[in-house]
C-alpha cells in the first residue's frame, strides 16, 4: 500500500464526490493534521457527516477505507513538511527569477502528484493494448491536442500506425472506422469535452479498445472508456493556462511510449536509428 497521495486523490475527486460526502471531504482538506488523529466516528462528529458517508467517500477515491486514507494523508503531511512549499500561484509582480523557480517547481510537483494517482495495473493494460493495436487514434482538443500530437510523433517513430487529427470531423470519421483490433486514446484534462466524448462513443460502438487520460476522479470520459488513466495538477486553470497539467500528461505519454518501445526493444531501436538517419539526411 502506498503511504501518500490521500490529499491529492481527495482534492481531484471533489467534483465526483456525492453531496452527502462533501462535508467530510471538505473538513479533511481543511484540517488534514487533525484528521490523522481521528476515528471515523470522531470525523463524522466534527464534520457534521455520517460514518457511512465517510466510508463511501473513501471507496469513491479508490481506497479500502478510512485507515488507508489517514495513512496516506500522514505521508502527504510529512512530504509537505520536508518540501516546505507546495504549488505556487503566479502573481503579477513576480520577477523573472521567481517565475523560473516557481514554474519549474510547479511542473515537478504536478508530476509527483500524478505518481500518487496513476494506477500501475491500468498502465500495464494500456501498454499491452497499444502494443497489440493495429491502429491507434489519439483524440484531444485545444491544449490536449498538443498532447495527442506529441503521442503521435513518438509512436510513429517505432512504426505504430497512429493519427492525431485536430479537425473535429476527422476525429469523428476516424472513430467510426475503427475495429476491435484498434485503440482510441482520448485526452481531456476535464474529461468533459463534448466532441471527444462523441468520438470515444463511436469508437466503442465500433469495437475499439478505449483509453482516456483525464484529471483524477469520476468524469464523463473516464467513466466511458475501458482503461482510465489520470494526471494531476494543483494549478489554477485560468491563471496558469494549464501548463502544469500539460507537463503531467506529457509525462504519462512518455511512460506509455517507453513501455511499449521496450516490449520490442531491438526493433524499436532499429526504427529510431532509421527515422533519425532519414531526418538528419533531409535537414542537414
Amino acid at each position: 500500500m502506498a503511504h501518500n497521495g490521500g490529499i491529492v486523490r481527495l482534492r481531484e475527486a471533489m467534483p465526483s464526490i456525492k453531496p452527502s460526502e462533501h462535508k467530510a471531504a471538505n473538513y479533511i482538506l481543511e484540517h488534514p493534521e487533525e484528521v490523522v488523529q481521528l476515528s471515523v466516528k470522531g470525523l463524522a462528529e466534527r464534520s457534521g457527516s455520517s460514518q457511512a458517508a465517510i466510508i463511501r467517500m473513501c471507496k469513491t477515491i479508490g481506497l479500502d477505507g478510512f485507515q488507508e486514507l489517514k495513512v496516506r494523508i500522514a505521508g502527504d503531511l510529512q512530504m509537505m513538511e520536508s518540501r516546505k512549499s507546495m504549488y505556487q500561484e503566479i502573481r503579477p509582480d513576480d520577477d523573472v527569477g521567481t517565475l523560473i523557480h516557481n514554474i519549474s517547481e510547479n511542473n515537478m510537483f504536478s508530476i509527483k502528484e500524478t505518481l500518487h494517482i496513476l494506477n500501475e495495473a491500468d498502465v500495464e493494460k494500456a501498454v499491452k493494448e497499444i502494443y497489440h493495436a493495429k491502429r491507434i487514434e489519439f483524440y484531444g482538443a485545444a491544449a490536449s491536442q498538443i498532447i495527442a500530437q506529441d503521442a503521435q510523433q513518438k509512436f510513429i517513430r517505432i512504426n505504430r500506425q497512429c493519427s492525431a487529427f485536430s479537425d473535429t470531423h476527422l476525429q469523428l470519421t476516424s472513430a467510426v472506422t475503427l475495429t476491435n483490433e484498434d485503440v482510441a486514446f482520448a485526452i481531456s484534462y476535464s474529461g468533459e469535452t463534448r466532441h471527444i466524448l462523441d468520438a470515444i462513443q463511436y469508437a466503442k460502438d465500433a469495437g475499439a479498445t478505449t483509453i482516456s487520460l483525464t484529471r483524477y476522479g469520476t468524469n464523463p470520459l473516464s467513466s466511458l472508456v475501458d482503461i482510465p488513466l489520470y494526471a494531476s495538477s494543483s494549478e489554477s486553470e485560468i491563471r496558469s493556462s494549464a501548463t502544469s497539467s500539460r507537463i503531467a500528461q506529457l509525462n504519462v505519454i512518455d511512460i506509455l511510449f517507453t513501455a511499449v518501445a521496450s516490449m520490442d526493444y531491438d526493433e524499436s531501436v532499429d526504427y529510431f536509428d532509421r527515422t533519425r538517419a532519414a531526418i538528419q539526411k533531409a535537414f542537414r
